[in-house]
């Protein structure tokens, strides 16, 4: 956890020098990002950034794409929707960004998605599984992992098969929790049972202080936490605080070293559902891939979002490869979609006109006592 630690520095100060040099720069493809380096969700989005970092630093020393070095140009919007689309603008405006990368948050992307439209640019790799990315298909907007709904469903799905049928359900009140709560309101119907409870949450002030008591009354199996980083710690620990000895389960986007080292004690027995193989899976050539990548750099282990991170900059490397010799944002556009079959590394991923929704991977994990997810 320390080496993954110290390499969050280098790879910030990186991003602000990308940012800096933007616009100045020759023979280079620019790539934008707006993510919330600091802000409520920092502690996973910095294991993504670095994950990411492992592959386009490989293909810019291997000479790039067609001769040109990528360059990534990271702003940091805080975690905050309003300061997303001001930076999604100016990258795309100022720094002439052909696409745009891993931008996290439900409302967040969704709020940027007329300004693809209108400028023509993409995005590739969004860090959410919102159904509202997939279905109806957003022209320009590209996903790579499962949607949200899926995990929820696989979710309950496993729980059923334990016995376990007292399950409430605690989410933002956004529309990431409500996509998500769709979710899992599918997920008990396909059952036959219901929720016990249902509870919502202020993004921008996320309280717990009676959530968590009304909780406890119940006597929940099991509580599906539908949130983001520091928000979902705090309510996870509010419940146990309140008395609450079920099972919490929450969502891929919480999948990260930095989440459990959070959690602290109260990290053990969580159940996070994964849109990726297992960070330590011999059995995909990407994941061995990312692991030779990251030794190189010093770093021992890698964590879920940073296969996340690494695996959605192959696909957007992949992109501007195909967009190639001369890559511009039409381009982009038809070479993404013309995606078929790419081989990541033991997972195929397949983009048409019709189809950005990328892969369908769900699986379960746990965390254990050294705060490791367990598949």
């Amino acid at each position: 956890m320390g080496t993954r630690m110290k390499k969050w520095k280098p790879l910030l100060a990186a991003c602000a020098l990308a940012a800096g040099l933007a616009g100045h720069s020759m023979a280079q493809i620019v790539v934008g990002q707006t993510v919330g380096v600091t802000g409520s969700a920092a502690i996973t989005v910095k294991e993504s950034m670095q994950g990411a970092s492992l592959y386009l630093d490989f293909v810019n020393a291997q000479g790039g794409v067609g001769g040109q070095k990528i360059e990534l140009v990271v702003l940091d919007d805080k975690f905050d929707t309003k300061l997303t689309l001001e930076n999604a603008r100016t990258l795309i405006e100022k720094h002439g960004a052909i696409a745009l990368f891993m931008t996290r948050g439900t409302p967040h992307t969704q709020g940027i998605v007329p300004l693809l439209d209108e400028a023509g640019v993409v995005l590739v790799g969004p860090s959410t599984g919102a159904m509202a990315l997939h279905k109806p298909v957003s022209r320009h907007v590209f996903n790579v992992r499962a949607p949200y709904q899926l995990e929820v469903e696989k979710a309950i799905t496993h729980l059923n098969t334990l016995g376990v049928q007292r399950i409430g359900v605690i989410h933002v009140d956004d529309s990431f929790g409500a996509d998500a709560l769709d979710g899992a309101l599918n997920g008990f119907k396909a059952q036959g049972t219901q929720a016990l409870f249902i509870e919502k949450f202020d993004r921008s002030k996320p309280d717990f202080s009676a959530i968590a008591p009304r909780a406890a009354k119940l006597l929940p199996q099991a509580v599906i936490f539908i949130g983001t980083g520091a928000a979902v710690v705090d309510g996870i620990k509010a419940l146990r605080t309140a008395g609450v000895s079920g099972q919490i389960v929450t969502l891929s986007n919480n999948a990260s070293g930095g989440f459990t080292k959070a959690l602290g004690d109260q990290a053990r027995g969580v159940v996070v559902t994964q849109a990726f193989p297992s960070e330590r899976s011999l059995n995909y050539p990407v994941i061995k891939e990312a692991m030779n990548l990251a030794k190189a750099k010093g770093i021992d282990e890698l964590t879920p979002a940073m296969v996340e991170g690494f695996i959605n900059a192959k696909v957007l490397v992949e992109g501007l490869r195909r967009a190639s010799p001369k890559p511009d944002r039409a381009r982009m556009l038809a070479a993404m979609e013309g995606m078929r079959k790419f081989d990541l590394g033991g997972l195929e991923l397949s983009y048409s006109a019709t189809d950005h929704s990328g892969l369908a991977f769900t699986d379960l994990s746990i965390v254990g006592s050294d705060g490791r997810f367990k598949r």
